[in-house]
């Protein structure tokens, strides 16, 4: 079924919208909550959540790419889950941070708090040419591995880690211009 059958079925307050969200993103949303968390249980425990969540934001909300809706909502309560909770974030989580931290200005490890610091970041990345905006969400989004990202597009891990690196640079850089970081 397309999304926007999917998000009129959210709106008619039908039932089968969750069944259908379920059997067409069910797996992506899985992997991107074990990805961040690392903890089958509680990924699908976020997954379920998504579910509820969507539900109870559409309407009013008509997302207009519900994929990257649904992917937001479900990392947004993985990442939640994960401070709550106190645990140690995975090892992969953790790499992830430290390289993002690098680019961002000090204190402002969740661009989400900051407004002005999120819009810059959603410019940068909407202004990136398509692969390295590709690996860029990939692996600062979706959490994904340097070896997934890799493998997915059919690049080397070398070429991933210096496209990541490169496009690090030019966020700081970027985020320095615009007066964000100092």
């Amino acid at each position: 079924m397309d999304d926007s059958r999917i998000i009129e079925l959210f709106f008619a307050r039908d039932e089968r919208a969750i069944e259908e969200t379920r059997a067409k993103y069910g797996r992506l949303l899985l992997s991107v909550a074990d990805n961040i968390l690392g903890n089958t249980t509680e990924s699908e425990e976020c997954e379920n959540d998504t579910y509820l969540r969507t539900w109870d934001s559409i309407p009013p909300t008509r997302p207009r790419h519900f994929s990257a809706y649904l992917c937001k909502i479900v990392r947004n309560l993985a990442i939640n889950r994960l401070r709550l909770n106190k645990r140690h974030a995975p090892p992969e989580m953790t790499l992830i941070y430290e390289e993002i931290a690098e680019a961002l200005p000090d204190g402002a490890t969740d661009p989400a708090e900051s407004m002005d610091l999120r819009d810059a970041i959603n410019d940068f990345v909407r202004g990136l040419e398509p692969t390295k905006r590709k690996i860029f969400i990939q692996r600062y989004f979706y959490m994904l591995s340097v070896r997934e990202i890799s493998r997915e597009l059919g690049i080397s891990v070398g070429t991933v880690k210096s496209t990541l690196s490169r496009t690090r640079n030019l966020l700081r850089n970027y985020l320095t211009e615009r007066g964000i970081f100092v």
